[in-house]
């Protein structure tokens, strides 16, 4: 009779552990937008594994797609909008300025992440996410993975912060390129397995 009941007991967990529908069709669409990324870094002129010299291709690393790992959140805007500097992995400064944080909780507690204004050559405002977390230099890169940002008009627009979209920077695989390194205010004290992992172990 015991055996019977810890058998239920298993059926009960495998269940509560189901993906919804929602949730398989949220893990098939991240899974097809890697093959496509997986894609472009081999065969595209414009990838890093084929613009500054070419670098041997290998399918990039995933952590398994996790629905656990995406949040909403409106765009905090900070009061004073510091101009701060944020070095490149070559070692050169890089001015831009800390724009405002999203908020996201896990498990009861409460994070938050930076989004950085910066201008393109043109003058051009563009918006970029950097992070660390407990994965980082372990099972994700060492320098910190990037999430895309559009910033949108509209003051109380919600934004998905979605960490199985986290990528690495390109340097992650081609040491030509120099990219933005997260500073201390960019760690996020929770081990994030979502996203891309190291690309070499």
């Amino acid at each position: 009779m015991k055996q019977f009941y810890f058998i239920l007991f298993l059926l009960a967990v495998a269940c509560s552990d189901k993906l919804s529908p929602e949730e398989e069709a949220y893990v098939k669409k991240i899974e097809e937008h890697r093959k496509q990324i997986n894609e472009f870094m081999k065969s595209d002129p414009q990838s890093p594994f084929n613009f500054k010299n070419k670098v041997e291709f290998h399918e990039l690393n995933y952590f398994e797609v996790n629905p656990k790992f995406v949040f909403t959140s409106k765009l905090y805007e900070y009061p004073e909008k510091d101009t701060v500097i944020i070095f490149g992995t070559k070692g050169e400064p890089r001015k831009t300025v800390k724009y405002g944080y999203l908020k996201f909780q896990y498990d009861t507690k409460e994070y938050k992440i930076n989004v950085y204004e910066s201008c393109g050559v043109e003058g051009t405002k563009y918006y970029s996410i950097w992070f660390t977390d407990k994965t980082t230099n372990k099972e994700s890169y060492g320098v910190g993975r990037y999430l895309d940002f559009e910033k949108q008009p509209d003051p109380n627009y919600i934004y998905t912060i979605d960490f199985n979209l986290a990528y690495n920077p390109y340097c992650a695989y081609n040491p030509n390129y120099s990219c933005a390194i997260p500073s201390q205010e960019d760690y996020i004290p929770l081990e994030i397995k979502a996203g891309e992992k190291k690309f070499h172990n």
